[in-house]
């Protein structure tokens, strides 16, 4: 279970402290890979951000015995002085690594992520879609139980996103997912169930197309089966 109690996160801003979540309140069960979605500024980044530790909370808090990945595709979490090599090294000591599991981790993420040479340059000469390679690259290295995801197998060509779907498909045999995307489709393939987030409220819907329908078309859907969050 992933619950999300009373949480409320704001920001400064020259009016005032802007809110993107005030009491807010979350539970997604255990087994369910889920798709966030809702339209721009209702929040997904910064969930995405808080449930990958990433920003920390004003209030209220986040429970779960679920080992969760950081937020994969979001801009941040590498540090751009460093090379792609010692940033997938830093990450690994960070989890107590082996010195033979960080070889080993640093050869899958080479391999995986197809950035060549620039594997050993300074991460801020990378473009974002390179940025993005390496960190999905990074984080199927390990082993999560849940892990956080924004739309990050759209990178590359063909021939990348079918290897990226793929790999996220075998994690997904034993893992489960957070995944944000515009994409429908994507949403439809990965997810059983639905988190449609407008500002300040979520809902829940167990039917993975009346979900998305409710997201494309709120004013024509029922919300008979909706579940509020």
């Amino acid at each position: 279970m992933l619950d999300l109690i009373d949480v409320t996160k704001s920001y400064p801003s020259r009016l005032g402290r802007r809110y993107i979540f005030r009491d807010f309140n979350l539970s997604i069960p255990d087994g369910c890979n889920a798709g966030l979605i809702g339209p721009n500024g209702a929040g997904k980044s910064t969930l995405m951000r808080l449930l990958g530790g990433l920003e920390h909370l004003d209030s209220g808090r986040i429970a779960t015995n679920r080992h969760v990945s950081w937020p994969i595709g979001l801009a941040g979490g590498l540090q751009g002085s460093l090379t792609g090599r010692d940033n997938v090294r830093f990450v690994c000591r960070i989890h107590a690594a082996s010195a033979d599991e960080i070889r080993a981790h640093v050869a899958f993420v080479q391999e995986f992520a197809e950035i060549g040479a620039a594997f050993d340059l300074p991460v801020k000469t990378y473009s974002s879609g390179m940025r993005s390679r390496l960190m999905f690259g990074l984080a199927m290295a390990f082993d999560f139980d849940l892990y956080l995801i924004d739309e990050v197998t759209a990178v590359g060509d063909a021939a990348f996103r079918k290897k990226s779907q793929e790999l996220l498909q075998e994690r997904l045999s034993r893992s489960n997912v957070i995944y944000t995307s515009h994409n429908m489709g994507e949403i439809a393939r990965l997810c059983n169930l639905v988190v449609l987030l407008k500002p300040g409220s979520a809902t829940i819907y167990h039917d993975v197309q009346e979900g998305i329908a409710a997201y494309q078309q709120p004013t024509a859907v029922s919300q008979r089966e909706a579940v509020p969050a």
